[in-house]
């Protein structure tokens, strides 16, 4: 028994699905042909409410592919360990050479048909979504707010302007030259004390203070001057920063309460001409009532008008019906006399 050829190859042999909740997934198949035959394909599966194929069936030229896209709906339940019993079967045979789309049927792919059917049956894999990327620290330290860096910068900048080491060398010195200073100075002033009187010492020691504040004064005056120019530095920008954005603030802020003006006077504008057709309806209203009550007024007076005339015709009626008893009387009586004088 000889094998016949193949006519369609598949790729990849199963579909494959990520799958979600409440979300589609799609996949694409491709159709090989090798022979030198026109094959038309079909696509079938067993739950056809659940997939969508684009296109279902068509035509493939002879060495050359064709691609169709599978659709999985939306789910609402993930199956239970993404176990999936969905299968496609793909039916494909050999047509002449002229045939178009329109012209496949479904008849062209069943047995009882003579032709030579090949069939490949596809399985349906669920695969779960990847998951989603993490944002690894770089050299051990995660990013961080941009803000919460500029704060940190900040508070960096100032403790090393506050921490910046003195000059040891030049203090010492400093130190070294005063002291011998003021010892000249103290046994000068011990000498004009033991010579004056003690109002002269006590007037004296006031300098001794100022004395012993000069090298104070003296430390003070040799500090590095970055010290000082860097923490100005720092402050006049934070007091110049609220000033710019109130700047920046103000033309905003005319332009809020322009915008606003406008709503107000459009809101008072609708409100005016709401109240003015308010107004004509209720007038409108009081002449559909004053007219409705005329009109309730003018039926009332016509029903009893046709009331009365009804019992005028009534009563005229009754009176008309027969004749009276003394006309009768009269007429006998006048008959019977000329009957007499007839007739003596």
């Amino acid at each position: 028994m000889t094998t016949a050829p193949e006519l369609l190859e598949v790729h990849p042999r199963e579909l494959k699905f990520t799958f979600e909740v409440k979300k589609q997934s799609t996949c694409s198949i491709q159709l090989v042909n090798k022979s030198d035959h026109y094959v038309a394909f079909k696509v079938k599966t067993t739950s056809p409410k659940k997939y969508c194929v684009r296109p279902n069936a068509g035509i493939v030229k002879p060495k050359t592919t064709c691609d169709f896209t599978v659709t999985m709906q939306a789910q609402r339940v993930a199956p239970p360990d993404l176990q999936c019993k969905d299968k496609f079967l793909i039916q494909c045979t050999v047509i002449p050479f002229g045939t178009t789309e329109q012209e496949i049927t479904s008849e062209m792919f069943s047995k009882g048909s003579g032709r030579y059917i090949e069939e490949r049956k596809l399985k349906v894999v669920l695969v779960s979504p990847p998951p989603s990327p993490v944002f690894v620290p770089v050299n051990g330290e995660s990013k961080q707010d941009p803000c919460y860096e500029t704060s940190v910068k900040k508070d960096r900048v100032l403790t090393e302007v506050e921490n910046i080491p003195p000059s040891h060398g030049v203090a010492e010195d400093v130190d070294v030259f005063e002291t011998c200073k003021d010892m000249d100075e103290s046994r000068a002033v011990k000498d004009v004390v033991a010579s004056k009187p003690a109002k002269d010492a006590q007037e004296l020691k006031p300098d001794k203070d100022v004395e012993e504040s000069k090298p104070a004064k003296h430390m003070e005056e040799l500090k590095p001057v970055k010290n000082m120019e860097e923490p100005n530095l720092t402050k006049d920008m934070d007091e110049s920063k609220p000033a710019k954005d109130a700047e920046e603030l103000k033309p905003t802020r005319g332009a809020a309460v322009l915008n606003l003006t406008k709503d107000f006077e459009e809101l008072k504008s609708k409100l005016n001409t709401v109240d003015s057709k308010l107004k004509e309806a209720e007038l409108t209203i009081t002449k559909l009532t004053e007219e409705s009550s005329r009109s309730s007024r003018e039926k009332s007076m016509l029903k009893h008008e046709l009331e009365s005339l009804r019992r005028r015709k009534n009563n005229l009626k009754r009176v008309t019906v027969g004749f009276p008893l003394f006309h009768v009387c009269m007429v006998a009586l006048i008959s019977l006399a000329f009957g007499y004088y007839i007739h003596p």
